[in-house]
């Protein structure tokens, strides 16, 4: 079942609830990962914290000295999280999302959404995010050796403002 080595099937095989065919960069799943489940075809970038509890809590230790505050994360299906962000917990993300780098996400992302910011707050649907990109687009095939994609990005960034 886990046959080849990735860092997605290590993951798995610690009992970690990953789907298939995602992108995972971080390390950082918290003290509760068994709390994070991560559907399919996702990324996670480098930089992403998963906050499972509420460590604010422990003001509280001398008055209620077993007080605990935990909550889930759920990434759906297709979501993208951007550099660095932090998911607080009793958070869901819904499919097909994406939350903007830096961004502190600690309420429910709608399915189809782009969040982003501290607090994360949504700034368009993801289709109003796929028209942008598309008037970005570059239409040059960017594939291919290295050196190539390397020069064809520098003549279109720096060459076109002269």
């Amino acid at each position: 079942m886990y046959s080849e080595l990735t860092f997605e099937n290590y993951l798995r095989k610690e009992g970690y609830s990953i789907g298939k065919n995602n992108r995972i960069y971080t390390h950082n799943f918290g003290s509760e990962p068994y709390l994070i489940q991560i559907g399919n075809n996702s990324t996670i970038t480098r930089g992403v914290n998963f906050i499972t509890h509420d460590g604010g809590s422990w003001i509280f230790r001398d008055e209620i000295p077993d007080l605990n505050v935990f909550g889930k994360i759920e990434i759906k299906d297709n979501c993208f999280i951007g550099l660095n962000s932090i998911i607080l917990p009793n958070v869901t993300i819904g499919p097909n999302s994406i939350v903007g780098a830096g961004s502190v996400v600690s309420k429910d992302v709608p399915p189809n959404t782009v969040v982003a910011g501290v607090p994360a707050r949504i700034i368009s649907s993801t289709e109003e995010y796929k028209k942008k990109c598309l008037m970005k687009w570059k239409s040059q095939n960017l594939m291919g050796p290295r050196e190539k994609w390397k020069s064809q990005l520098i003549e279109h960034f720096w060459e076109q403002e002269n």
